[in-house]
């Protein structure tokens, strides 16, 4: 039998659509919003208007780069949460409209349960249980993986997540919104100079905020001896930032390893696509004889794909939903 799902993802501001075909994604269609750039973050209102002028040709394209039609669908898979409310509620109510029209099931995704099982879009596909490093503007976490329905959180940021430190120390840098991508290039072409301090915080948990203000007042500081201190060393002080926040997330990962015995290892989320993560985890890994999986690009930040792999798994269960579901803005992993 062909199983045939759309997925569709909308819980910040990029809207796609992905389709696959008994687990092989056949397309992964996405439509970024621009308009942000110029506010230095997401503007809710303005995200939930583009995904209603994307969503539709979005869908379309996704199905026509398949090659299939609507009535070769046996379920619609969509973000239930988290994320922001307005976004969500334009690809719910999105999906339970076309599933309804089509008399087809529908099964809710949650969007962090996703970018964990992005790890799987491609061979080799990690083996359970596996421990994923799931970073982004919004989510910091070490997560127990031990089948593609059944994850627990062991480790989380307890202020901001690691995005955030990235695109906070961008601002003062005065790089342009996302920061993370910017700062990443720099970095490439600096030196990691300057020391700032890894915070103490027991077991796998994070923290991030000490690490911004830290930034903060070294750059203040350096300002006052030499105005141009910034433009000047710009590439050094990105490799610095970014050579901490590397270390803080993969001394947890390798706390995580230890405590769990397990070397199945993956990094998931908006942050695994910056390439000094990569690298590093590549590095660690093959020193301490972990496998290592990292998602392709197109797999890291917000994607349909990764809501249809989620999906997939999830109809070969029969966990379906219903037309009373609802939107979750905040919604516990």
């Amino acid at each position: 039998m062909t199983i045939n799902l759309l997925a569709i993802e909308s819980s910040c501001d990029d809207t796609s659509a992905s389709v696959i075909q008994n687990g092989i994604i056949l397309s992964n269609v996405t439509a970024n919003q621009e308009v942000h750039a110029k506010y230095g973050g997401v503007v809710p209102e303005l995200a939930s208007r583009k995904h209603q002028q994307n969503i539709v040709p979005v869908v379309d394209q996704a199905l026509k780069k398949a090659g299939i039609t609507t009535s070769d669908l046996n379920g619609i898979a969509f973000t239930k949460g988290p994320g922001l409310l307005g976004s969500l509620i334009v690809g719910v109510s999105f999906a339970k409209s076309l599933a309804m029209s089509l008399e087809i099931p529908m099964i809710e995704v949650h969007h962090m349960h996703a970018h964990v099982l992005a790890l799987f879009a491609k061979d080799p596909k990690p083996k359970f249980p596996l421990l994923c490093l799931t970073v982004s503007g919004g989510h910091t976490q070490i997560v127990l993986v031990k089948d593609y329905l059944d994850m627990e959180v062991v480790g989380s940021t307890i202020d901001d997540a690691a995005g955030e430190a990235f695109d906070k120390t961008g601002k003062i840098l005065g790089l342009p919104y996302p920061a993370g991508p910017h700062i990443d290039k720099l970095a490439q072409l600096g030196e990691p100079k300057y020391t700032f301090t890894e915070p103490n915080i027991e077991g796998l948990n994070f923290s991030f905020s000490g690490l911004k203000t830290s930034i903060l007042y070294f750059l203040q500081k350096k300002m006052k001896e030499d105005p141009s201190f910034v433009e000047n060393e710009k590439a050094n002080i990105c490799a610095s930032v970014q050579e901490r926040i590397i270390s803080i997330l993969l001394n947890k990962l390798q706390k995580a390893s230890l405590q769990y015995n397990i070397k199945e290892i993956g990094i998931a989320g908006g942050v695994s696509a910056n390439s000094g993560l990569r690298q590093s985890l590549k590095n660690l890994g093959k020193d301490l004889g972990w496998n290592t999986y990292i998602p392709e690009f197109q797999f890291c930040t917000d994607n349909a794909g990764m809501i249809a792999i989620a999906g997939y798994q999830k109809f070969l269960k029969s966990e379906f939903s219903d037309q009373t579901v609802q939107a979750t803005a905040r919604l516990h992993f």
